[in-house]
């Protein structure tokens, strides 16, 4: 029987306790609701889906009835909102679990990555300083040498590159975006041009373009349409980088099919299940904040576009690598601030700036559950016929996220007063889409 791995952050189980009755939670799109002695409560937000919201409290407050700096009575607390789903996501834990299991299974031997294995500065350095090199080519790796592709994934021309140098290939592309690349493949077998919507220097679109260079064209704007090369309207399909932004993404999509009615898009939605679902708490939970912190390193082009939908509703926000870059300035006036993280961010990063805006705000944490996760995905095969051609077994041949309540717990045992809030959202009749 195959085996899993759930990744938990190494945290006790959840602990909790009721509510208190009559507790006042305040949904997407301004609307409010009360959470009674059952704990449940359904109101309807201004953009017409239905929340449910349920309350869940527990942490020990101090004598003022907030955690905090002790000996401040007149001390001005923050309420912290921490989105969730936030953080790492399933195919940025798998491409960081191969790492972490070659370090393990293959002591003293060299391991390269071929570009940063995911966008985050810390997760990279962390990883070098364990001996991993980063390459840029894979001409840089020693002939037989292992090789680990990145999330990201690679274009044909660097796998054959890598094939002839005879490198010990471990693919930790994540499915999501290997699903781009087969669609690339099958539509341009048919004869169709791909306009592949994303940003042309990002690592996944030079991937997926290098499937098809031939029929592909990036679009990264509407004002690139009026550029394009199209030999016949009727052919036509549009891919997208998964981790756009669901409104930029939609705004160029829509400019394409003003321009070619015909055009046909993916039979699935390319945007990754996370990059949506981390976009879709922060739109809902920014209005309720004076500010948005996003964990993550510059180079995330998700992480990016949640500072960027945060703004988009009013609330401004800043790009944080970690707790060390929060500058005083700006939450000596914030009443309520809206903590998340990009899908690249590890969530010890995102505790750090918990821990530092308690100590220098003190507060409370209330942690606003908009989607709940629970993705597994299959070890690659590539790490496997590895490992067992040097006779070492693998820890689990899947791999599963589910790092729901995992802060409660790292809360309770710091005695860090909070509660946790469920929100799930889902359309009404006739919608797309139901929780």
């Amino acid at each position: 029987a195959a085996s899993s791995r759930v990744r938990t952050s190494g945290v006790p189980a959840r602990r909790t306790a009721a509510s208190s009755p009559g507790q006042s939670v305040t949904g997407g799109g301004g609307s409010r609701c009360t959470a009674g002695d059952s704990g449940a409560a359904a109101v309807s937000d201004a953009a017409g889906t239905t929340v449910n919201a349920t309350t869940t409290a527990s942490g020990v407050a101090d004598s003022s009835g907030v955690s905090g700096p002790t000996g401040l009575s007149s001390f001005r607390f923050m309420k912290l909102i921490l989105a969730n789903p936030r953080g790492f996501c399933a195919g940025v834990f798998m491409a960081t679990d191969v790492v972490e299991q070659l370090l393990r299974a293959c002591p003293g031997e060299p391991i390269f990555v071929y570009h940063d294995i995911v966008h985050n500065r810390h997760v990279v350095n962390r990883f070098q300083e364990r001996g991993v090199v980063f390459v840029e080519d894979v001409a840089e790796v020693p002939e037989g040498s292992i090789v680990v592709f990145s999330a990201h994934g690679v274009s044909p021309a660097v796998r054959e590159a890598a094939r002839a140098r005879r490198l010990q290939i471990v693919d930790a592309t994540c499915p999501l975006v290997t699903k781009v690349h087969a669609e690339a493949i099958r539509y341009a077998r048919r004869g169709y041009q791909i306009l592949l919507v994303g940003h042309a220097d990002h690592q996944e679109v030079i991937g997926t373009r290098g499937e098809a260079p031939e029929a592909t064209q990036v679009v990264e704007c509407p004002e690139d349409i009026p550029n394009l090369v199209i030999h016949d309207p009727s052919r036509l399909v549009y891919l997208t980088q998964t981790t756009l932004s669901v409104n930029d993404a939609e705004v160029i999509i829509n400019a394409l099919r003003q321009a070619f009615p015909l055009i046909e898009g993916p039979p699935t939605e390319d945007i990754c299940y996370a990059t949506t679902n981390r976009q879709s708490a922060v739109k809902q939970l920014a209005p309720l904040a004076d500010l948005t912190l996003v964990v993550g390193s510059a180079n995330s082009s998700n992480s990016r576009r949640l500072v960027e939908i945060s703004e988009s509703v009013g609330t401004p926000g800043h790009l944080i690598d970690d707790a060390s870059e929060i500058r005083d300035e700006w939450i000596a006036d914030v009443d309520t601030l809206l903590l998340t993280a990009g899908a690249s961010a590890p969530e010890d990063l995102v505790r750090e700036v918990i821990l530092h805006l308690l100590e220098a705000r003190g507060g409370r944490v209330e942690q606003h559950e908009i989607h709940r996760e629970n993705v597994e995905f299959a070890i690659p095969v590539s790490l496997r016929r590895l490992m067992n051609a040097r006779g070492t077994p693998l820890e689990g041949d899947r791999i599963t996220l589910d790092m729901a309540g995992a802060i409660d717990a790292w809360l309770t045992d710091r005695d860090i007063e909070h509660e946790t809030v469920h929100l799930t959202v889902s359309a009404r009749p006739g919608g797309k889409a139901a929780s």
